[in-house]
């Protein structure tokens, strides 16, 4: 299949505007019509992982982590990420990353994080704002129906587990013609009064274009009255980290030994462990230490991330137990989450999980 194909898939899930401002999630090297015959998936891109994918026949790697976070100005092979952009290019092997918008979806990285650890009743620990936009616009009677659905066909009126949500209003609208018009309804020069219905719904951003082009082609006037709102709504299910509860509550010294075996951790750096059993549990896959305050307010009883630096560790407060997995470690079954999800669309594709050993941070025990 060509490159797009299989992005765009991964975007429906993981859309890039979800991604976070400092952030280069995407298509890195290649071009999106190029036909890809075989994937591997990695958590970094790295040299050896492209040694890996010409070993392996492989056309394009996916990874969680991008190669490049900022412009380069020469690609003369002098640090690791131009040797590493280098030979995907002159091997023909496509790059695309897939980072902050998977860990900002529900049944992205945290989610498999939490999945791993059999939590229950999973959401996000911090869902995010200004990611909804409503449109208001004014039909006449006659058009109602044929544009409410091209709006839902465009992808708007979607609200959590319901599609084809709107709000109706009758009404009447006034208008003249002036003289260069080309009215569906009217004469030029008098004034026209027709009944009409406000049509309101809700829609993630990211699609405005669609849901717009769907408004303009179904609608009948030449000149479209319409109202865009950015709402300050959350969007539950895409947001931060991720929190859940264990099946059953552990010592906070068994609840680590659990951790370590099930994430299959060497060292776990924590804070004091709390004088009660752990019951809820809050995730952050890589740095994670900005959702602190949202997972002590969410109830917590450890908050399970990585990168955490020393002066950090007090921040907790005896309030909730932290719990440093490592970066890598805790991001590692990422790779096998991408596997799932391209092989659940695409049976016939060829994708493998890397081999190579990608974690910088090695640990003398």
């Amino acid at each position: 299949m060509k490159i797009k194909e299989l992005t765009n898939y991964l975007e429906q899930f993981a859309p890039l505007s979800y991604q976070e401002s400092y952030d280069n999630s995407g298509l890195i090297v290649g071009n999106p019509n190029d036909e890809v015959h075989r994937a591997l998936v990695s958590l970094d891109c790295t040299e050896a992982v492209v040694d890996e994918a010409i070993a392996e026949g492989c056309d394009i790697i996916i990874s969680h982590h991008p190669i490049i976070f900022k412009g380069l100005k020469r690609f003369t092979g002098q640090n690791y990420v131009e040797r590493t952009v280098i030979k995907a290019i002159k091997s023909g092997i496509a790059l695309y990353a897939i980072h902050t918008n998977l860990d900002n979806v529900l049944g992205g990285v945290n989610s498999k994080i939490a999945e791993k650890l059999e939590l229950e009743s999973v959401s996000i620990l911090s869902p995010k704002k200004h990611l909804l936009k409503k449109l208001a616009v004014f039909v006449p009677r006659t058009h109602v129906e044929d544009v409410r659905e091209a709006l839902f066909k465009g992808g708007a009126g979607h609200i959590g587990e319901y599609d084809e949500a709107s709000f109706n209003t009758a009404g009447y609208g006034t208008f003249r013609p002036l003289d260069d018009a080309n009215p569906t309804i009217g004469s030029r020069g008098e004034q026209e009064r027709v009944e009409e219905t406000k049509i309101e719904v809700v829609y993630p951003a990211h699609i405005e274009r669609q849901v717009l082009v769907a408004m303009f082609a179904a609608h009948p006037y030449e000149e479209v009255a319409y109202d865009v709102l950015q709402l300050d709504n959350t969007v539950q299910k895409v947001g931060s980290g991720a929190i859940g509860n264990l099946n059953e509550p552990l010592p906070g010294e068994d609840f680590l030994r659990f951790l370590k075996e099930t994430l299959k951790l060497s060292v776990i750096r924590h804070t004091a462990l709390p004088d009660h059993p752990i019951s809820r549990v809050a995730v952050c896959g890589g740095a994670g230490g900005f959702l602190l305050q949202d997972a002590i307010r969410s109830g917590a009883d450890v908050f399970i991330t990585s990168d955490y630096k020393y002066h950090e560790f007090f921040d907790a407060e005896n309030k909730i137990l932290i719990a440093d997995v490592g970066h890598y470690e805790s991001e590692q079954f990422t790779q096998e989450l991408l596997l799932e999800l391209i092989q659940k669309k695409f049976a016939n594709f060829a994708v493998l999980l890397t081999e190579t050993e990608t974690n910088p941070i090695k640990y003398f025990i």
